[in-house]
């Protein structure tokens, strides 16, 4: 068996294969080589120095910090059912976290839940990181193995049946991946190249190296990771991380290359690939095409369309909340028609001028949702929005101009937190975790016993979802209303159109309430405490108090004109 591995500074490497050495060939790059047999785990060692799992392995079925394993991808059998793949225009994300999904906690256990998910009628479900962590759970931001699986979730064999198990149902897949850092426990690849550099810093420390010294080989290493989930694993998309942490001084950024790649194997495998990007740059260029000078990622998240939500339906205003919740109606409004609401304005969280215009008409090129695992879990205790909450929010979501995004458990209301949690194995840096939490949100005044230790199991086990709530009462009824108006978007060529240019929004703020115009159709929401007036058509759907032309306090419907 040939095994290579990139290690431009060792002066010797070997190949350990079952505790065996074998001596590898030095070749220009900085790459090393050799032929030995093939074993149950190899790993590699530099200048005399213990094994170390290698770089680019597909499987550690002992941790990070365990040995490798060859993964013979061929030897999947894959359904006859065919997969074609769909675009991400027009389509409803549905995002997951497979941990705590279900009490299960692999993608078998999820997997047997995704009879529910056609049902709400959803056409993508995003996973959140897969790759190997510390310990048994975590949210896989942590990750530090890029070409491997977490093995307590089901390892390589497991994620390839659960995405033949999603598309045979006619779901679509779409990974979150890493690239900005790797986690703090288990991360090997420093020992063996210039992975990372000081030149630039992010929050997790030196950034990945993209532009330094020795960089055409990282680039390539993260490249050829992403590639491996949408060949090997028939990944339709992937989600990226944070890329406004992927800082790049080259000519040719990172993200344009990666972007060109996907296209590239897309045309191979003869079905859509696609790369979602999250960034808080509200910048044009990530999503514009590659040949007008952007990235040509195919969407990015919408975090303006979030905050004006949010701060409509809750009230808040606390940190990035203050200036939408100036005028949470307005806010809205703006986002709906605009694409963001920092497009160049002032951004009192930040102390200075954010974003730039959107280029109008593009409204699918951005995810709206009103819950997403940041936006519940890195608040203090993980708490979600209310049913009442979900229920006047979900309409707009469902009926903007932009590519909706549901978080699992908001489609009957969960009662559920998702809080923050980990499981670190290093008693240090599981306890720095753990002051770190509790200090942020002294901070904001709360109390030391009020927030979840992430390291408790209770913690992990308390975020989990409960499968019997969707059965009755309110949460039946919360479900009920996403899946009308999921088919009534569906249905509706006005309710998916894109084109920002054709959305209209009225509002009144004294009064407390939003009409969104789309084609034939009114989404009126009412988020005050007083009955409004509703536009003149037909009831279609509603949510609250509806009689004859007045809607009840918090309440929601959806009137349609003569077409």
């Amino acid at each position: 068996m040939e095994y290579q591995v990139w290690a431009p500074s060792a002066g010797r490497v070997e190949v350990e294969v079952d505790g065996t050495p074998f001596a590898m060939t030095a070749a220009p790059g900085g790459w090393w080589h050799a032929t030995a047999p093939a074993g149950q785990s190899y790993g590699f060692r530099l200048d005399g120095a213990p094994a170390r799992p290698d770089p680019r392995s597909p499987r550690q079925p002992d941790g990070p910090d365990g040995l490798s394993r060859t993964v013979d991808h061929g030897a999947f059998h894959w359904s006859d059912t065919p997969w074609h793949g769909r675009p991400l225009a027009g389509a409803i994300v549905y995002e997951l976290h497979i941990g705590t999904f279900t009490p299960a906690g692999t993608f078998a256990g999820a997997e047997q839940h995704l009879d529910h998910l056609v049902a709400l009628g959803v056409d993508f479900v995003e996973l959140m990181p897969v790759c190997p962590f510390p310990g048994t759970y975590g949210w896989g931001y942590d990750g530090v193995a890029p070409w491997a699986v977490h093995e307590p979730y089901g390892g390589p064999e497991g994620l390839k049946r659960f995405v033949d198990a999603a598309h045979r149902k006619g779901l679509g897949v779409i990974l979150d991946v890493v690239h900005n850092h790797l986690g703090p426990s288990g991360n090997h690849l420093p020992a063996y190249g210039p992975y990372f550099t000081d030149r630039h810093h992010t929050p997790w420390g030196s950034a990945v190296n993209l532009d330094a010294p020795g960089s055409d080989e990282v680039r390539a290493y993260f490249r050829e990771s992403a590639l491996s989930w949408l060949r090997d694993y028939r990944i339709d998309g992937l989600r990226l991380d944070a890329v406004h942490a992927l800082v790049d001084d080259r000519a040719l950024h990172f993200l344009e290359e990666l972007a060109g790649a996907v296209d590239e194997l897309s045309v191979a495998v003869n079905r859509p690939l696609f790369l979602v990007g999250e960034s808080d740059l509200n910048a044009p260029r990530i999503t514009d095409p590659r040949q007008a000078g952007g990235y040509g990622l195919t969407a990015q998240w919408s975090d303006d369309f979030h905050h004006a939500l949010h701060t409509a339906v809750t009230g808040e205003s606390q940190g990035y909340y203050a200036d939408f919740a100036e005028d949470p109606l307005a806010a809205l409004a703006r986002v709906l028609t605009r694409g963001w609401f920092h497009d160049g304005t002032w951004s009192s969280f930040r102390a200075r001028h954010h974003g730039r215009e959107f280029p109008l008409p593009y409204g699918h090129r951005l995810l709206g949702y009103a819950q997403t695992h940041d936006q519940i879990g890195n608040r203090a205790i993980g708490d979600r929005l209310t049913i009442p909450q979900l229920a006047l929010a979900v309409p707009l979501v469902l009926s903007s101009p932009f590519t909706p995004m549901l978080f699992m458990g908001e489609e009957w209301g969960a009662s559920t937190p998702w809080a923050y949690f980990t499981d670190h194995t290093d008693p240090e840096l599981a306890e720095a975790v753990r002051q770190g939490r509790r200090r942020e949100f002294a901070a904001m005044g709360w109390s030391e016993e009020d927030v979840p230790d992430p390291q408790a199991r209770a913690t992990v086990l308390g975020s989990t979802l409960d499968w019997s709530e969707p059965r009755s009462g309110e949460h039946a009824e919360l479900l009920a209303w996403y899946r009308d108006l999921i088919r009534l978007r569906k249905s509706s060529p006005d309710l998916t159109d894109p084109d920002l240019r054709r959305v209209r929004v009225e509002y009144d703020s004294a009064e407390g309430w939003l009409r969104l115009h789309r084609g034939r159709f009114q989404i009126t929401v009412n988020f005050s405490d007083k009955p409004v007036d509703v536009a003149a058509g037909t009831p279609l759907l509603h949510w609250g108090s509806l009689s004859d032309t007045r809607l009840g306090a918090r309440s929601c419907v959806i009137t349609a004109s003569e077409s």
